[in-house]
């Protein structure tokens, strides 16, 4: 006996995206991978090197992190304008690398905050 189709509701079609979205990342490359959490990683590291070194030599950390932002905010128009729908491996390590900084910026504005 065979079931019936499901219907094609929104949360059929949820399933089904995150379905094919998991396993587009099981099936991708090691090298893809690794490079994305490698730049995951760095930014990390760099965020937590750029902190300490505004705190110990900037009086006004406001204009640092205000520097901070529009650097990266042209890192995210550059991307807009260049990468297209499917970014390569320059601009999905760029991404990662911007995701860890800002977290990282972010974890220190609290430790400091509190």
């Amino acid at each position: 006996m065979t079931q019936p189709p499901l219907q094609n509701t929104r949360f059929n079609q949820l399933q089904t995206t995150v379905g094919e979205r998991l396993l587009g990342w099981v099936t991708k490359r090691w090298r893809d991978k690794s490079v994305a959490l490698i730049a995951l990683f760095a930014g990390g590291y760099t965020a937590a090197n750029v902190t300490t070194l505004y705190l110990s030599l900037l009086k006004v950390q406001s204009v640092g992190a205000l520097g901070l932002l529009l650097f990266f905010e042209v890192l995210i128009r550059l991307r807009q304008r260049y990468a297209g729908q499917q970014p390569g491996l320059v601009w999905i390590a760029i991404d990662n690398f911007r995701i860890g900084f800002l977290y990282l910026i972010v974890l220190e504005a609290f430790k400091i905050g509190s």
